[in-house]
Formats: C-alpha cells, structure tokens, sequence
C-alpha cells in the first residue's frame, strides 16, 4: 500500500531514492549532479561525466563513468 500523503519527487524514479541524488555529488569536481530520467545516470557537467545507475544504485565511481561528448 502506498502514501497517498506523499507527492512523487520530480524526475525522480521509483528505483532511485530521491533523498540520496538529494547529497550526492560529482566525487571528481564535487559539485552538485543532475538526474537524467531516461538514461538511468548522474550528470556532473563540470567533469563532463555520466554515472550509472544500476538496479537503484548511482555507481559514483570515475572509472565507471561515461565521458560525455
């Protein structure tokens, strides 16, 4: 059953707790991280790195990321 008291997190999926991507942050630059919905990853601009996220867990490792183009 579900709390109907509880309004959904934006862009948020139901895998991903919203309170984690909430402290989470870029582990290179430190700098805050974007959630993009479709591609299931953690963006950090500023390293111009994408984090997976694999079964509702950001693997914020650098050697893990995508560098983006």
């Amino acid at each position: 059953m579900s709390d109907t008291n509880t309004p959904p997190a934006a862009n948020v999926s139901p895998a991903v707790d919203p309170k984690l991507l909430e402290i989470l942050v870029c582990p290179v630059t430190k700098d805050t991280l974007r959630y993009d919905k479709n591609a299931q990853e953690l963006i950090s601009d500023a390293a111009g790195l994408a984090y997976p996220i694999r079964d509702g867990i950001p693997i914020m490792l650098p050697d893990e990321a995508r560098q983006l183009a």
